[in-house]
């Protein structure tokens, strides 16, 4: 599968992009889990014009996690065109991503991300824009939804004339904004614009991969190109080995990580507790020990490693309220040695 000259070898799988979470540091760990291409936490046009610090320092990208993406969402063309102009020149990204598809309420209720779906002409205005603007030098892709509610699903259509104004690749979310991230995600549709004949860019499916099961549905029932995974990484960044695995059962039995015993995928619990203890230094490396610890601890939190866990709900709150790496990792080391007495438990049934 290729997005422009770039060779995103067969079925790949993708790091969704998402504010607050896809930095630079869970990017590489997810590259080396086996994600095809990472997406950067969207980036705001209008502050990338105004060169805010905080906004440019979105656009850091070392070697170690190309091929990625840098994200941007706005809602009037200029803007979104000299934004990515910024970006092509600072970043030089390996695919510039338009955000079509935010349905949070500060940035779809101001008409940009998900609420350019109630504006077609203009979202297709700025993707002309962007693409005449800086489609020589990189490819330029949308990331939108089906649609803004249920009654106006308009992503069939919408394909056609955005495929018209240059793009290289469409990844769709099967909601509406609407739904936000409420009910199960309408893969139909998405399987629906890949079959029609007149498209002739690839088609990433998005929403609700959380297994490798799911995964190899979505390629094989609907026929897409590449699939994004984005929630089911919360304390799981191992999914795209997970997925990986299933996709590709020959070359994934060579994995230097994989061992002969533990889950079925055969990444073994304390390898995956050591995962996530990494991701915490590196967040704490990044941010300090407070404010790293902040942002990695929900992830840790949400983790479905730790479901099954009798009365985890305690252990859970001890986890969100840790302020420190010795606090943390201590209810880490508990956990560990609680989901051990459950395999062993589990063990001894089975025999």
């Amino acid at each position: 599968m290729k997005i422009g000259k770039l060779d995103l070898g067969e079925r790949p799988v993708f790091l969704a992009p998402m504010e607050d979470v896809t930095d630079i540091g869970f990017r590489l760990l997810c590259r080396r889990m086996g994600a095809a291409m990472v997406y950067s936490e969207f980036v705001a046009a209008d502050a990338l014009v105004r060169m805010v610090n905080k906004s440019l320092k979105k656009l850091e990208v070392c070697d170690e996690e190309r091929p990625v993406a840098i994200q941007i969402y706005g809602k009037e063309p200029e803007p979104m065109a000299e934004a990515a102009r910024i970006v092509v020149e600072q970043a030089h990204p390996d695919v510039l991503d338009l955000n079509f598809g935010c349905p949070v309420k500060k940035i779809a209720g101001k008409g940009a991300g998900a609420g350019m779906l109630q504006n077609p002409p203009k979202l297709l205005a700025i993707t002309r824009a962007v693409v005449d603007a800086v489609g020589a030098e990189v490819p330029v892709t949308v990331k939108t939804r089906l649609g803004w509610d249920h009654e106006h699903k308009i992503i069939v259509e919408l394909a056609e004339q955005l495929q018209d104004c240059g793009i290289s690749a469409l990844t769709i979310h099967g909601r509406t904004r609407s739904q936000m991230y409420t009910d199960q995600a309408d893969w139909t549709l998405i399987g629906e614009v890949k079959r029609n004949p007149r498209m002739r860019i690839p088609i990433i499916g998005n929403g609700d991969i959380t297994s490798a099961e799911k995964a190899v549905e979505a390629f094989e029932r609907y026929g897409v190109d590449a699939i994004m995974v984005g929630r089911a990484t919360f304390g799981r960044p191992w999914i795209f080995k997970e997925i990986d695995q299933a996709l590709h059962p020959a070359a994934a039995s060579s994995s230097p990580v994989t061992v002969p015993v533990g889950s079925p995928t055969g990444l073994s619990l304390d390898w995956k507790i050591d995962i996530l203890k990494e991701q915490t230094l590196t967040s704490v490396a990044r941010l300090g020990e407070l404010s790293g610890i902040r942002h990695v601890r929900r992830h840790l939190a949400a983790s479905p490693l730790f479901k099954g866990i009798p009365d985890f709900r305690q252990t859970r709150i001890k986890m969100l309220r840790a302020d420190t790496v010795e606090e943390l990792f201590e209810v880490m080391e508990y956990t560990r040695g609680l989901l051990h007495q459950l395999e062993d438990v589990s063990s001894e049934q089975g025999l």
